[in-house]
């Protein structure tokens, strides 16, 4: 048993010779931690290349299965959930999953400005206008690749986000000035359910709305108790992961309804993004 590595310059350098000090101390690697994979650190990178065996562990093998069988080799169709504020956070995730799925379904701030690409005044929602060119490509992109992108088609506004305000369903044209789009409303919710009912695979990254403060957790919830539903009815294999995702689905209910949840942040998002993680890698070839 050993303390955080990370204090020594060597840990986060990828130190062949700190790698090397780590090795001495054993015979036997066992990677288990998928949160890490995503370091190329000398404790999950350079350390198993330098030892006589190196393996996953149960709680890696098992996320590592969930994964592939989410987007290596899923049961189509699939469909993937991606909320959460930027676009420009999740560039490199769009980009790869419209490559990928067969549906897009996009909530939280990021389908503000799809929506505005798509000529759809947003009033004052958080709105990132120098990335509307970007979503333009990225629709492009996916109708190119067959991918059929869901944005919400009703909106739940308010003039502020806090706990209980006023607040009110509006149609797209009908937001005004002061008013945030800060969750999809009921309609956008219900359809996006039926498409999940129609597909076999789904992976979740991300909230439709500002699920921390009610009313605005509507579309979440609704979307996941009905891909917890179908899950445990066997009709669909469910893959979410990442910080607020993890929170939205305990804020829903369903937590531990869904075929896999993993803790990983910036692992699962690398993940998403289609990138190689260093600490995966170098069990392969050990």
């Amino acid at each position: 048993m050993m303390e955080n590595l990370r204090f020594h310059a060597g840990e986060e350098g990828n130190d062949p010779d700190f790698a090397a000090a780590l090795a001495e101390l054993g015979d036997v690697y066992v990677g288990d931690a998928f949160s890490c994979t995503h370091r190329a650190h000398a404790s999950v990178e350079a350390l198993p290349r330098l030892m006589d065996v190196a393996t996953a562990g149960r709680a890696l093998g098992e996320e590592l299965n969930a994964l592939h069988l989410a987007l290596a080799e899923p049961k189509r169709p699939v469909a993937a959930i991606v909320g959460g504020a930027k676009v420009s956070t999740k560039l490199q995730v769009l980009e790869n999953l419209v490559q990928r799925v067969d549906v897009l379904v996009l909530g939280g701030g990021m389908a503000n400005t799809f929506l505005l690409a798509n000529g759809i005044e947003v009033g004052s929602s958080l709105v990132e206008a120098d990335m509307v060119d970007i979503a333009r490509k990225v629709a492009a992109s996916a109708d190119a690749h067959g991918c059929r992108i869901i944005l919400p088609e009703d909106f739940v506004v308010a003039e502020k986000l806090a706990e209980g305000v006023e607040s009110r369903v509006a149609l797209p044209g009908d937001i005004g000035v002061e008013e945030m789009i800060l969750d999809a409303g009921p309609a956008s919710a219900a359809a996006a359910s039926e498409v999940l009912a129609s597909c076999r695979t789904v992976v979740w990254n991300g909230p439709m709305g500002a699920f921390e403060f009610k009313p605005f957790d509507g579309a979440t919830n609704k979307l996941a108790q009905a891909a917890g539903k179908l899950t445990g009815d066997g009709k669909l294999m469910s893959v979410a992961g990442g910080g607020d995702t993890l929170a939205a689905l305990a804020n829903a209910g369903v937590s531990n309804q869904f075929s896999y949840v993993s803790t990983a942040g910036g692992a699962f998002l690398e993940w998403l993004e289609g990138r190689k993680l260093p600490g995966v890698e170098a069990l392969r070839v050990s």
